[in-house]
């Protein structure tokens, strides 16, 4: 992919993953852009962990879904890391 769809891609996923976490902290674009492009990293690296098989990124449903979930995961642990009582 290119740079641009890796921007697009990472802004994408890293809305979704803020809307379903119900994350209340302010957000903007090149953070929702840098939680996807990171979730999407993530995200990746445990898929081939868990399948041994090499994950490539395309602009399809199943790499957003893959994505996503990274984003999220990267989401709850930097809450978990960050939360202060």
């Amino acid at each position: 992919m290119s740079i641009l769809a890796w921007v697009v891609f990472g802004a994408l996923a890293g809305w979704v993953a803020s809307l379903v976490v119900h994350d209340n902290r302010p957000r903007g674009c090149f953070t929702n852009i840098a939680t996807g492009v990171l979730g999407a990293l993530l995200g990746g690296f445990v898929y081939q962990l868990a399948t041994r098989r090499p994950w490539t990124f395309s602009f399809d449903f199943a790499s957003f879904g893959v994505a996503v979930l990274g984003a999220i995961a990267l989401i709850l642990i930097i809450s978990l890391v960050t939360h202060r009582k």
